[in-house]
């Protein structure tokens, strides 16, 4: 198991070989991925983070689904990833909650580490997309009291959601694509 220093120490290590460095952050919902990937973009010099909710469909991610189809996997290594990767400027477009459709395109965040968390990120749709894999390891049980509590502290009422569609898909993702021992490493939130 890793601890946020030994991933920060990794990650200083792969900066030192590369000048610009992907790490993916995933797990199930409610694990802890964003808290983690807010405190490696704090701690780390030159990071910026992309949040994987700017690149989720709502309509898709409330669907049942065994690849997480609502995970925009391909926009996100074209617009991102691919651009980044290869020290190219380039734009993407945040998903717009508010307005239900895509933003106009901005810049990517200028960074020698850029951290990209979400779930079911680690896919063959984004195989060698990251320099560094991180799987948020908790339990599906615990990870979704988490992420349903959360939402509850923000006002919204997903239970059904959850219950229905959302840990549904955990299961079988994860049963699919195993995620966890594909990781480069595994982080336990306290």
């Amino acid at each position: 198991m890793s601890t946020t220093r030994t991933i920060i120490d990794t990650i200083e290590d792969l900066r030192s070989q590369d000048s610009s460095i992907t790490v993916g952050v995933s797990g199930f919902g409610g694990s802890g991925k964003s808290t983690l990937t807010r405190q490696l973009t704090a701690s780390i010099e030159g990071s910026a983070r992309i949040r994987g909710d700017d690149f989720l469909d709502p309509d898709r991610s409330h669907q049942r689904s065994s690849d997480w189809d609502g995970v925009g996997r391909i926009r996100l290594r074209e617009e991102v990833l691919n651009p980044f990767r290869q020290g190219q400027p380039g734009a993407f477009r945040r998903f717009d909650w508010g307005t239900r459709q895509l933003s106009a395109p901005e810049a990517i965040p200028t960074a020698q580490v850029l951290i990209v968390d979400a779930i079911g990120l680690f896919h063959p749709d984004l195989d060698g997309a990251f320099d560094l894999t991180i799987w948020v390891d908790l339990d599906l049980p615990v990870a979704t009291a988490r992420g349903k509590a959360r939402d509850h502290q923000l006002g919204r009422s997903h239970d059904r959601l959850w219950d229905e569609v959302w840990v549904p898909n955990e299961r079988d993702f994860f049963a699919r694509f195993n995620p966890r021992p594909t990781a480069d490493c595994l982080f336990v939130p306290a």
